[in-house]
Protein backbone atom coordinates (compact mmCIF):
# COMPACT_ATOMS: atom_id res chain seq x y z
CA UNK A 1 0.00 0.00 0.00
CA UNK A 2 1.48 3.60 -0.81
CA UNK A 3 1.55 5.84 1.65
CA UNK A 4 0.53 9.00 0.85
CA UNK A 5 3.33 11.83 0.94
CA UNK A 6 3.02 15.65 2.53
CA UNK A 7 2.43 16.85 -0.72
CA UNK A 8 -0.44 14.68 -1.96
CA UNK A 9 -2.32 14.96 0.77
CA UNK A 10 -2.13 19.02 0.79
CA UNK A 11 -3.37 18.72 -3.41
CA UNK A 12 -6.09 16.46 -1.89
CA UNK A 13 -6.90 18.57 0.61
CA UNK A 14 -6.98 22.36 -1.15
CA UNK A 15 -7.93 20.94 -4.53
CA UNK A 16 -11.23 22.34 -4.84
CA UNK A 17 -9.77 25.64 -3.39
CA UNK A 18 -7.66 25.39 -6.93
CA UNK A 19 -10.13 24.58 -8.50
CA UNK A 20 -12.05 27.51 -7.63
CA UNK A 21 -9.22 30.01 -8.39
CA UNK A 22 -8.89 28.26 -11.83
CA UNK A 23 -11.93 28.18 -13.08
CA UNK A 24 -12.80 31.71 -12.09
CA UNK A 25 -9.21 32.16 -14.13
CA UNK A 26 -10.20 30.63 -17.11
CA UNK A 27 -14.16 30.09 -17.43
CA UNK A 28 -13.74 26.93 -18.60
CA UNK A 29 -13.78 23.55 -16.10
CA UNK A 30 -12.04 21.51 -17.85
CA UNK A 31 -8.96 24.21 -18.67
CA UNK A 32 -9.38 24.41 -14.68
CA UNK A 33 -8.82 20.75 -13.77
CA UNK A 34 -5.83 20.30 -16.22
CA UNK A 35 -4.19 23.13 -14.64
CA UNK A 36 -4.64 21.86 -11.36
CA UNK A 37 -3.98 18.58 -12.31
CA UNK A 38 -0.23 19.89 -13.55
CA UNK A 39 -0.07 21.80 -9.89
CA UNK A 40 -0.44 17.91 -8.36
CA UNK A 41 2.96 16.35 -10.61
CA UNK A 42 4.76 19.66 -9.69
CA UNK A 43 4.04 19.19 -5.94
CA UNK A 44 5.27 16.16 -6.09
CA UNK A 45 8.14 17.38 -8.27
CA UNK A 46 8.96 20.07 -5.69
CA UNK A 47 8.67 17.37 -2.49
CA UNK A 48 11.57 15.37 -3.92
CA UNK A 49 13.88 18.89 -4.74
CA UNK A 50 15.05 21.16 -1.81
CA UNK A 51 14.69 23.11 -0.26
CA UNK A 52 11.62 21.98 1.80
CA UNK A 53 8.29 23.54 1.05
CA UNK A 54 7.12 25.56 4.68
CA UNK A 55 3.42 26.24 3.70
CA UNK A 56 2.38 23.76 0.71
CA UNK A 57 -1.20 25.81 1.07
CA UNK A 58 0.39 28.90 -0.39
CA UNK A 59 3.04 26.95 -2.36
CA UNK A 60 0.10 25.04 -3.96
CA UNK A 61 -2.04 29.07 -4.54
CA UNK A 62 0.85 30.16 -6.44
CA UNK A 63 1.70 27.20 -8.56
CA UNK A 64 -2.04 27.41 -9.71
CA UNK A 65 -2.48 30.64 -10.36
CA UNK A 66 0.90 31.23 -12.26
CA UNK A 67 -0.35 28.21 -14.13
CA UNK A 68 -3.70 29.73 -15.03
CA UNK A 69 -1.71 32.86 -15.38
CA UNK A 70 0.16 30.90 -18.10
CA UNK A 71 -2.92 29.28 -19.54
CA UNK A 72 -4.92 32.11 -20.01
CA UNK A 73 -2.33 33.71 -22.19
CA UNK A 74 -2.00 30.71 -24.19
CA UNK A 75 -5.86 30.48 -24.44
CA UNK A 76 -6.12 34.35 -25.90
CA UNK A 77 -5.64 33.63 -29.56
CA UNK A 78 -7.94 31.03 -30.13
CA UNK A 79 -10.86 33.04 -27.90
CA UNK A 80 -10.04 36.18 -30.15
CA UNK A 81 -10.79 33.50 -33.34
CA UNK A 82 -14.35 32.59 -31.73
CA UNK A 83 -17.23 32.80 -33.75
CA UNK A 84 -19.44 35.52 -31.68
CA UNK A 85 -19.40 35.77 -28.13
CA UNK A 86 -17.15 33.89 -26.16
CA UNK A 87 -19.04 32.71 -22.50
CA UNK A 88 -17.81 31.07 -19.74
CA UNK A 89 -18.83 27.24 -19.60
CA UNK A 90 -21.76 26.76 -17.16
CA UNK A 91 -21.42 24.39 -14.45
CA UNK A 92 -23.86 22.33 -12.02
CA UNK A 93 -23.35 24.05 -8.71
CA UNK A 94 -23.52 20.47 -7.42
CA UNK A 95 -20.61 19.46 -9.43
CA UNK A 96 -18.60 22.27 -8.51
CA UNK A 97 -15.91 21.46 -4.94
CA UNK A 98 -17.59 22.86 -1.84
CA UNK A 99 -14.55 25.07 -1.67
CA UNK A 100 -15.07 26.74 -4.90
CA UNK A 101 -17.96 28.00 -4.03
CA UNK A 102 -17.79 28.69 -0.56
CA UNK A 103 -17.70 32.23 -1.42
CA UNK A 104 -20.03 33.38 -4.46
CA UNK A 105 -17.75 36.25 -5.55
CA UNK A 106 -16.72 36.13 -9.21
CA UNK A 107 -18.30 32.97 -10.26
CA UNK A 108 -21.13 34.70 -11.81
CA UNK A 109 -21.29 33.72 -15.78
CA UNK A 110 -21.70 37.84 -16.41
CA UNK A 111 -18.96 38.59 -14.28
CA UNK A 112 -16.68 35.53 -15.73
CA UNK A 113 -17.84 37.03 -19.01
CA UNK A 114 -16.46 40.79 -17.83
CA UNK A 115 -13.19 39.50 -16.00
CA UNK A 116 -12.24 38.41 -19.53
CA UNK A 117 -11.52 42.02 -20.38
CA UNK A 118 -8.89 42.07 -17.62
CA UNK A 119 -5.17 41.66 -18.20
CA UNK A 120 -4.25 38.30 -16.27
CA UNK A 121 -2.24 38.97 -13.76
CA UNK A 122 -5.05 41.63 -12.66
CA UNK A 123 -7.76 39.05 -13.01
CA UNK A 124 -5.47 36.73 -10.46
CA UNK A 125 -5.63 39.56 -7.89
CA UNK A 126 -8.80 40.42 -8.14
CA UNK A 127 -10.10 36.35 -7.72
CA UNK A 128 -7.59 36.06 -4.80
CA UNK A 129 -8.61 39.37 -3.06
CA UNK A 130 -12.88 39.27 -3.29
CA UNK A 131 -13.20 35.37 -4.13
CA UNK A 132 -10.42 33.86 -1.54
CA UNK A 133 -9.80 37.14 0.74
CA UNK A 134 -6.13 36.86 0.54
CA UNK A 135 -4.57 40.50 1.41
CA UNK A 136 -2.10 42.55 -0.50
CA UNK A 137 0.60 41.19 0.92
CA UNK A 138 -0.16 37.67 0.65
CA UNK A 139 -1.17 38.26 -3.05
CA UNK A 140 2.38 39.64 -3.52
CA UNK A 141 4.28 36.95 -3.25
CA UNK A 142 1.46 35.32 -5.08
CA UNK A 143 2.37 37.65 -7.71
CA UNK A 144 5.82 38.97 -7.18
CA UNK A 145 4.97 42.07 -7.04
CA UNK A 146 4.69 44.51 -4.05
CA UNK A 147 1.40 45.40 -1.85
CA UNK A 148 0.87 48.93 -3.17
CA UNK A 149 1.13 47.33 -6.76
CA UNK A 150 -1.01 44.69 -5.68
CA UNK A 151 -3.66 46.99 -4.30
CA UNK A 152 -3.64 49.39 -7.72
CA UNK A 153 -4.45 45.71 -9.16
CA UNK A 154 -7.43 45.24 -7.59
CA UNK A 155 -8.76 48.70 -7.70
CA UNK A 156 -8.46 49.36 -11.25
CA UNK A 157 -9.95 45.63 -12.18
CA UNK A 158 -12.92 46.87 -9.50
CA UNK A 159 -13.25 50.15 -11.50
CA UNK A 160 -13.20 48.32 -14.77
CA UNK A 161 -15.78 45.49 -13.45
CA UNK A 162 -18.09 48.11 -11.63
CA UNK A 163 -17.81 46.19 -8.46
CA UNK A 164 -18.05 48.41 -5.04
CA UNK A 165 -15.47 47.31 -3.12
CA UNK A 166 -16.95 47.63 0.06
CA UNK A 167 -20.39 45.96 -1.54
CA UNK A 168 -20.35 41.90 -0.82
CA UNK A 169 -21.31 39.94 -3.43
CA UNK A 170 -24.54 40.66 -5.56
CA UNK A 171 -27.43 38.57 -5.40
CA UNK A 172 -28.18 36.17 -8.28
CA UNK A 173 -31.82 35.93 -9.90
CA UNK A 174 -34.00 34.16 -7.47
CA UNK A 175 -36.62 31.28 -8.72
CA UNK A 176 -39.75 33.31 -8.73
CA UNK A 177 -38.62 35.92 -10.76
CA UNK A 178 -37.04 33.50 -13.35
CA UNK A 179 -40.48 31.75 -13.43
CA UNK A 180 -41.93 34.45 -13.87
CA UNK A 181 -40.24 35.86 -17.24
CA UNK A 182 -40.53 32.04 -18.58
CA UNK A 183 -44.44 31.69 -18.47
CA UNK A 184 -44.81 35.03 -20.02
CA UNK A 185 -42.36 33.78 -22.47
CA UNK A 186 -44.09 30.58 -23.07
CA UNK A 187 -47.63 32.41 -23.13
CA UNK A 188 -46.44 34.35 -25.88
CA UNK A 189 -47.21 37.68 -24.16
CA UNK A 190 -45.10 40.17 -25.67
CA UNK A 191 -46.36 43.24 -23.56
CA UNK A 192 -45.58 41.30 -20.40
CA UNK A 193 -41.95 40.13 -21.43
CA UNK A 194 -41.24 44.07 -22.57
CA UNK A 195 -42.33 45.32 -19.31
CA UNK A 196 -39.69 42.67 -17.48
CA UNK A 197 -36.71 43.92 -19.20
CA UNK A 198 -34.97 47.28 -18.92
CA UNK A 199 -35.24 49.66 -21.88
CA UNK A 200 -30.95 49.17 -22.02
CA UNK A 201 -30.57 45.19 -21.68
CA UNK A 202 -27.94 43.62 -23.71
CA UNK A 203 -28.38 39.72 -24.90
CA UNK A 204 -24.91 38.14 -25.50
CA UNK A 205 -25.18 34.83 -27.10
CA UNK A 206 -22.46 32.16 -27.52
CA UNK A 207 -23.23 29.21 -30.13
CA UNK A 208 -19.46 28.38 -30.79
CA UNK A 209 -20.04 28.15 -34.16
CA UNK A 210 -22.01 24.72 -33.50
CA UNK A 211 -25.73 26.13 -33.54
CA UNK A 212 -27.20 29.13 -34.93
CA UNK A 213 -26.55 32.02 -32.36
CA UNK A 214 -26.60 35.65 -32.66
CA UNK A 215 -22.75 36.05 -33.34
CA UNK A 216 -23.36 40.07 -32.25
CA UNK A 217 -24.88 41.03 -28.80
CA UNK A 218 -28.69 42.45 -29.38
CA UNK A 219 -29.44 46.06 -27.41
CA UNK A 220 -32.87 46.82 -26.14
CA UNK A 221 -35.24 44.79 -24.12
CA UNK A 222 -37.87 45.31 -26.67
CA UNK A 223 -35.74 43.45 -29.41
CA UNK A 224 -35.19 40.75 -26.77
CA UNK A 225 -38.28 40.36 -25.69
CA UNK A 226 -39.19 40.07 -29.09
CA UNK A 227 -36.01 37.47 -30.28
CA UNK A 228 -37.51 35.01 -27.79
CA UNK A 229 -40.90 35.11 -28.55
CA UNK A 230 -40.00 34.45 -31.90
CA UNK A 231 -37.82 31.72 -31.49
CA UNK A 232 -40.50 29.89 -29.03
CA UNK A 233 -43.49 30.66 -32.27
CA UNK A 234 -40.88 29.10 -34.96
CA UNK A 235 -39.98 25.54 -32.49
CA UNK A 236 -43.65 25.52 -32.06
CA UNK A 237 -44.24 25.73 -35.56
CA UNK A 238 -41.57 23.19 -36.44
CA UNK A 239 -41.73 20.77 -33.86
CA UNK A 240 -45.48 20.50 -32.89
CA UNK A 241 -45.66 17.26 -31.44
CA UNK A 242 -41.99 18.27 -29.53
CA UNK A 243 -42.93 21.46 -27.39
CA UNK A 244 -39.88 23.05 -25.99
CA UNK A 245 -39.27 22.56 -22.56
CA UNK A 246 -38.11 25.29 -20.02
CA UNK A 247 -36.17 24.61 -16.31
CA UNK A 248 -34.47 26.33 -13.55
CA UNK A 249 -31.41 25.05 -12.76
CA UNK A 250 -29.39 26.15 -10.17
CA UNK A 251 -25.81 26.76 -11.97
CA UNK A 252 -22.70 28.67 -10.85
CA UNK A 253 -24.23 29.05 -7.53
CA UNK A 254 -27.20 30.42 -9.34
CA UNK A 255 -30.44 29.86 -10.89
CA UNK A 256 -30.58 29.94 -14.35
CA UNK A 257 -33.36 28.93 -17.55
CA UNK A 258 -32.37 25.92 -19.47
CA UNK A 259 -34.71 25.63 -23.16
CA UNK A 260 -34.54 22.42 -24.69
CA UNK A 261 -35.71 21.81 -27.58
CA UNK A 262 -35.34 18.73 -30.10
CA UNK A 263 -31.49 19.04 -30.96
CA UNK A 264 -30.24 21.66 -29.01
CA UNK A 265 -30.37 23.42 -25.30
CA UNK A 266 -29.93 26.97 -24.34
CA UNK A 267 -28.70 27.84 -20.82
CA UNK A 268 -29.84 31.92 -20.45
CA UNK A 269 -28.02 33.45 -16.97
CA UNK A 270 -29.95 36.36 -16.06
CA UNK A 271 -28.65 39.56 -13.98
CA UNK A 272 -31.31 41.96 -12.65
CA UNK A 273 -31.24 45.90 -12.18
CA UNK A 274 -31.81 47.05 -8.74
CA UNK A 275 -35.28 48.19 -9.96
CA UNK A 276 -36.13 43.90 -10.56
CA UNK A 277 -35.80 44.43 -14.59
CA UNK A 278 -33.93 41.87 -16.81
CA UNK A 279 -30.56 44.44 -17.42
CA UNK A 280 -28.24 41.47 -19.33
CA UNK A 281 -28.52 37.94 -20.52
CA UNK A 282 -26.00 35.56 -21.31
CA UNK A 283 -27.19 32.47 -23.42
CA UNK A 284 -24.92 29.61 -23.46
CA UNK A 285 -25.96 27.27 -26.97
CA UNK A 286 -22.63 25.83 -27.83
CA UNK A 287 -23.02 21.87 -26.97
CA UNK A 288 -19.42 21.49 -25.89
CA UNK A 289 -20.01 23.94 -22.98
CA UNK A 290 -22.99 22.22 -21.35
CA UNK A 291 -21.54 19.09 -20.63
CA UNK A 292 -21.71 19.81 -17.12
CA UNK A 293 -25.10 20.66 -16.51
CA UNK A 294 -27.91 18.85 -15.29
CA UNK A 295 -29.90 16.85 -17.53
Amino acid sequence: MTTATPATLAWQSERGRLIGIAYRMLGDFGHAEDVVSDVAIEAVQAERGAPPIRSWPAWLTTVCVRRSIDRVRQLAAVREEYPGAWLPEPVATALLPEDAVANRELLSLSLLHLAEQLPPEARAALILSRAFELTAPEIGEVLDKSPAAVRQLISRAERRLRIDPDAAAPRPADRPALERLVTAIANGDLETVMSLFAPDAVLYSDGGGKVRAARNPIYGGANIARFYLGIFAKTAAEHPDAPMQVAVFEVNDAFVIAFDSPGRRDVLEIAYDDAGHVIEVHQISNPDKLTRMPS
